[in-house]
């Protein structure tokens, strides 16, 4: 077989009680329903061993496989499971996504780390996944100009972990991005205070401008979440950066930043300050949310070439609403914490370098359930990696499959044992021997 790493991991998914969530809440009628825990356990399965269609599952009936896996389905009966989903099928999908992720962090307490010592950080962000054929419902043209469909995704993150994705919604491909955003981020920080040790941690929601609006933060706080979210630079925050007096901007590190010693201050063409700032002044007061406005201007440098400088400095203004508590996050901290959310691009990229490198159906539905596969999948093949520690607790999904994954192995029988013989001096023995020997130990009990 080439995937012998497949062995631990799909023996960390069942101990996290993947087959048994998904034949316990998915209700698919008929034959093509038949068995959704086994089903949706393949497709998992061929997921994190590479696959991005469902033609690819059949990579899981080649040499050997059958006699390390039982009920492993064919791509075309795997295609007739999905097309049978409807809306109520993906959302009871959506609710196998959670638990398992809440079991997974049961399984490796390192996933999610529990002493975040400050804010747990939840992600928001939508991207567009390119689709061609006429046959794709809900295929359409959005802001990107890309035809394809939408997938709104949050993530979590803490100081010590990267990110793995609590909520999950694909839309159309022609709806804008806050479309249905209030529902995932209420649904993110319910799954995200599921997670062990995460319940009573305060939490921060933060979102690029296109999800400045009341439904997304009025869900956060709602939630019990603080908020981040870049703000446009319409009248009303072009008058508040006005009132910033010149003597309350701070230098901060940043691009081509140098730091002095004599002053132990950084120079730098970039610099924050803050200044009081309600939220949707314009509606009634009961839906005006007071925060802080952070502002971070830079240097205009567009005209360096012209022989005569200008009478005064012109500088581009980025600013961003928040309700972060000032004790837990001044100016600088808050300007630094909001642009780590571009994290969250980096699980848009890796997701669409793997299962999302196609939308595989017609139907939209089945598009839809195959987000969600796609989410477990990544969450499952994070946590391996997480396991199995060293540098790949950070690493990409395409690093952790080529190193704890497809490692090539001979099957053999021995006094009715099942013997895996493994490839001599592979450089990342240490990591899989780590993983499966947590895999193949006494599990941790979770919850159906």
């Amino acid at each position: 077989m080439s995937t012998a790493g497949l062995v631990p991991v799909m023996r960390l998914a069942d101990a996290a009680g993947l087959s048994a969530l998904a034949q316990q809440r998915m209700t698919v009628a008929g034959d093509k329903g038949a068995h959704a825990g086994a089903k949706i356990t393949t497709l998992i399965a061929g997921m994190v061993a590479g696959a991005d269609s469902i033609d690819d599952m059949d990579q899981l009936r080649h040499s050997g496989m059958n006699r390390l896996f039982d009920r492993i389905y064919a791509p075309s009966t795997l295609g007739s499971f999905l097309r049978a989903f409807t809306f109520g099928h993906v959302r009871q999908l959506d609710a196998v996504a959670s638990r398992f992720l809440t079991n997974l962090a049961t399984q490796s307490p390192n996933l999610v780390p529990a002493d975040t010592g400050g804010y747990v950080f939840i992600d928001v962000d939508d991207t567009i996944i390119e689709v061609h054929g006429h046959t794709k419902q809900g295929a359409g043209f959005g802001y990107s100009g890309i035809r394809g469909l939408n997938a709104l995704l949050a993530t979590v993150t803490t100081k010590d972990s990267t990110p793995v994705i609590v909520a999950q919604r694909l839309r159309k491909g022609s709806c804008g991005s806050p479309r249905g955003a209030g529902r995932l981020i209420a649904d993110a920080i319910t799954t995200t205070r599921s997670l062990p040790s995460m319940t009573g941690k305060k939490m921060l929601m933060r979102a690029d401008s296109a999800f400045y609006g009341r439904p997304s933060i009025n869900a956060a706080l709602t939630a019990g979440a603080d908020v981040s979210v870049t703000m446009r630079m319409d009248p009303n925050v072009k008058r508040a950066i006005a009132t910033i007096a010149d003597n309350a901007w701070t230098a901060i590190r940043y691009t081509d930043a140098l730091f002095d010693e004599d002053t132990q201050r950084w120079i730098s063409s970039a610099e924050v300050a803050e200044v009081p700032f309600v939220a949707f002044a314009s509606k009634k007061k009961a839906d005006q949310v007071p925060g802080r406005l952070v502002v971070r201007r830079i240097s205009e440098l567009n005209n360096k070439d012209v022989d005569q400088p200008g009478l005064f400095d012109l500088h581009r203004f980025h600013a961003v609403f928040t309700t972060a508590d000032p004790t837990l996050m001044d100016t600088v901290a808050a300007d630094k914490t909001h642009r780590r959310h571009a994290i969250i691009e980096q699980v848009n990229a890796d997701l669409k370098n793997s299962a999302l490198a196609h939308m595989p159906s017609g139907k939209f539905t089945a598009n839809a359930a195959w987000l969600v596969l796609a989410v477990m999948a990544f969450n499952l093949t994070r946590t391996a990696g997480v396991i199995a520690a060293g540098a790949m607790g950070r690493a990409t999904t395409a690093t952790i499959r080529r190193q704890v994954i497809a490692v090539p192995a001979r099957i053999a029988r021995r006094s009715r044992r099942v013997i895996l013989h493994l490839p001599k001096g592979w450089k990342w023995e240490t990591q899989w021997t780590r993983l499966f020997t947590h895999a193949h130990s006494p599990p941790v009990v979770v919850p159906a």
